[in-house]
């Protein structure tokens, strides 16, 4: 029982950590807390909806549920989601920055940005919930003990890809340098040449399609619903804070702790109490390393 809850928890904690990144580039690179980054998920699940539905669920490869139509359904919610999300920069928070607002006045932008998200998505597909297929799967034992049904292990394999190729492009890629140059000091990239406004764009971008993946893979299980990346909301800012702002494997890290803590509680405490693991555990990191496991000292 206990090693299905832990592979339970890091399938949960896979998804989050692919929502934390985007948290955790908007407060160390945006510099404020973008709490309408959980509706981006929202949107990218919906988006790769219309897809699907428009080509069709496919013929299932192999063991999964879905053919080659729900991979490009996933590679199109990137895109659009990446542009959504700054477009919404666009509209309402680069305004605001050129302005000189205050960081709070760009917190409750993000509240309002975030209920206007929530409810175009309610005006658009109502209020139900949908799904990507009805295909039945089974359970396979990957382990002694330890079932996943073939979905979840493609999750799993996909989200080790992307976090992969983020690394290399963050490593590696000119724009990469320049967005963990933002991360370190803004005014000091400016001084050294970095485009600020080119950088801020594609981690917009960056953080919109890395969302859509993640509502994607969350709607794979079991099904997409308007609420969807609200009830994320909460954990997403957790794991970014637990592995420590603006370090990408301290999100992902983060992520999977949040979803082992929350997956595992429930074998030793009521399930209710389930969602206030994660801020236990946040709690008790916080008081040894206030900057995080993976943050460093300012």
């Amino acid at each position: 029982m206990l090693g299905q809850a832990i592979a339970d928890g890091v399938l949960t904690g896979a998804i989050i950590a692919l929502g934390a990144i985007g948290v955790s580039f908007g407060l160390q690179i945006l510099r404020f807390a973008n709490f309408a980054h959980s509706e981006l998920l929202t949107w990218g699940a919906y988006i790769a909806l219309v897809v699907v539905a428009f080509a069709g669920p496919g013929t299932p490869t192999g063991p999964l549920s879905f053919g080659w139509q729900m991979m490009a359904a996933m590679a199109v919610a990137a895109v659009l989601t990446g542009l959504l999300a700054w477009v919404m920069d666009q509209l309402v928070f680069r305004r605001l920055r050129n302005q000189g607002a205050h960081p709070l006045s760009l917190v409750f932008a993000a509240f309002g940005a975030a209920l206007v998200m929530r409810y175009v998505v309610v005006l658009i597909w109502g209020p139900g919930t949908h799904f990507y297929t009805r295909e039945l799967q089974f359970a396979v034992e990957v382990l002694p003990g330890i079932r996943m049904l073939p979905d979840q292990i493609f999750v799993l394999a996909l989200t080790l890809a992307v976090v992969v190729a983020l690394h290399l492009f963050l490593t590696y890629s000119r724009t990469g340098m320049a967005m963990r140059a933002m991360a370190e000091s803004p005014a000091l990239a400016k001084v050294c040449g970095v485009n600020v406004e080119g950088v801020t764009r594609w981690t917009w971008i960056l953080s919109g399609a890395l969302a859509a993946v993640a509502g994607t893979f969350l709607g794979l299980s079991p099904q997409v619903h308007p609420e969807m990346g609200f009830s994320l909301l909460l954990s997403l800012f957790a794991a970014a804070i637990l592995g420590g702002a603006g370090s990408l494997p301290g999100a992902v890290i983060g992520g999977l702790l949040v979803g082992l803590a929350e997956n595992v509680s429930v074998l030793f405490v009521d399930p209710g109490y389930k969602g206030a693991m994660p801020f236990l555990l946040l709690l008790a990191v916080l008081f040894v390393r206030p900057q995080g496991l993976f943050g460093e000292k300012q």
